[in-house]
């Protein structure tokens, strides 16, 4: 961990609740000027702490309610294989997160579809055109019972 002291913690904390909050309000809840937090704040992004903002948005209302979780085996495991699966991975728009784990499986994919129809077409026509897959086990989710894109910090 980088020399973050509790200042800095309650940023990146302020900063997880609303990446909208001005440097102003941000100040007035950790007892500084704005300028100091502002210097602070672009030291946290200038270290790569804070890698970006976004905004959230709700899956549903966009057309992406289902989702699912797709464990990946590789048939073969080299340095050129593995870069080449991430390399498409990275290239799929339906892929939100990719982890490579251990255990049965080499691979967690996060895949937010419409809904099982396009699912299938996405294991059918993007993972079916990856070479080196041996097998891909899919759970679907039922229900979201706690998702935070917080860190604990």
């Amino acid at each position: 961990m980088s020399d973050l002291d509790q200042t800095d913690l309650k940023l990146l904390k302020l900063l997880q609740q609303s990446g909208k909050l001005t440097t102003k309000e941000i100040a007035q809840q950790v007892n500084l000027s704005p300028t100091p937090v502002y210097e602070r704040i672009r030291r946290l992004e200038k270290e790569g702490i804070i890698k970006k903002y976004v905004a959230l948005v709700e899956a549903e209302k966009v057309g992406k309610g289902l989702i699912v979780f797709c464990d990946i085996t590789l048939k073969e495991h080299t340095k050129e294989i593995g870069h080449q699966f991430v390399q498409d991975i990275m290239s799929s728009e339906y892929v939100c997160e990719c982890y490579n784990i251990s255990g049965d499986y080499d691979f967690r994919l996060k895949v937010m579809v419409r809904d099982m129809k396009h699912y299938q077409d996405f294991v059918l026509n993007s993972l079916g055109s990856i070479k080196n897959i041996g097998s891909a086990h899919s759970t679907f989710v039922m229900g979201v019972i706690k998702h935070d894109y917080a860190v604990p910090i």
